[in-house]
């Protein structure tokens, strides 16, 4: 029999970065994050991962002019207690040019909002429905939306606090939703049934 063990391999957030910069200039297939004192991988997405994106970005434009979803999980942003973890999300709707001159890993503090959508991978669970949920309300960032596949839910996080957000809305793919605060945004989900195996 073979027994196989787990090591935690404790690392900083410094060596994080350096490790993550030279993995990403070898392979565009692969984008990492460390939340938890934990690396993560993020695979590449579908095409109906992307159809999903283009159609939030599509509705944030007609709503707020104002504002920018700025997609494809290429933004960095600095998460978590003491701005300690690294997340890559999906898309992040913030004011036009809020990132200008930041660097690989951005302050979330103009940030309106996160947006994941699930993959059809073993870590999407732990990875987005708990440990980004955490990361994003502890960096103050003030809504997360998640768009599960698995589930064909959409689940609005709000409230920030320190120990994740407060309040949690779940609407079915179909129905109707509401981004509060400071978004205001109302979203109909009935094209996200299209996009789903």
């Amino acid at each position: 029999m073979t027994v196989m063990a787990e090591h935690v391999v404790q690392m900083s957030v410094e060596e994080f970065e350096e490790i993550a910069k030279l993995i990403e200039r070898q392979s565009d297939t692969v984008r990492l994050e460390f939340i938890n004192g934990r690396i993560g991988f993020k695979g590449v997405t579908d095409g109906d991962h992307s159809e999903i994106i283009r159609w939030l970005q599509k509705r944030c434009m007609q709503v707020r002019p104002d504002l920018w979803l700025y997609a494809g999980g290429e933004l960095g942003l600095l998460v978590e207690a003491y701005r300690k973890g690294r997340a890559k999300p999906d898309a992040v709707l913030a004011p036009e040019g809020n990132f200008a001159g930041q660097g690989d890993w951005a302050d979330p503090a103009r940030v309106l909002m996160t947006v994941e959508v699930t993959s059809y991978d073993s870590d999407t669970d732990k990875r987005d429905r708990k440990e980004k949920p955490l990361a994003y309300a502890v960096a103050g960032i003030p809504l997360y939306l998640l768009i599960d596949r698995d589930d064909c839910t959409v689940t609005v996080h709000s409230r920030p606090a320190p120990e994740g957000y407060r309040c949690r809305q779940v609407a079915n793919f179909g129905e109707t939703v509401t981004l509060p605060d400071p978004v205001g945004i109302e979203l109909d989900t009935e094209i996200l049934k299209h996009y789903v195996r």
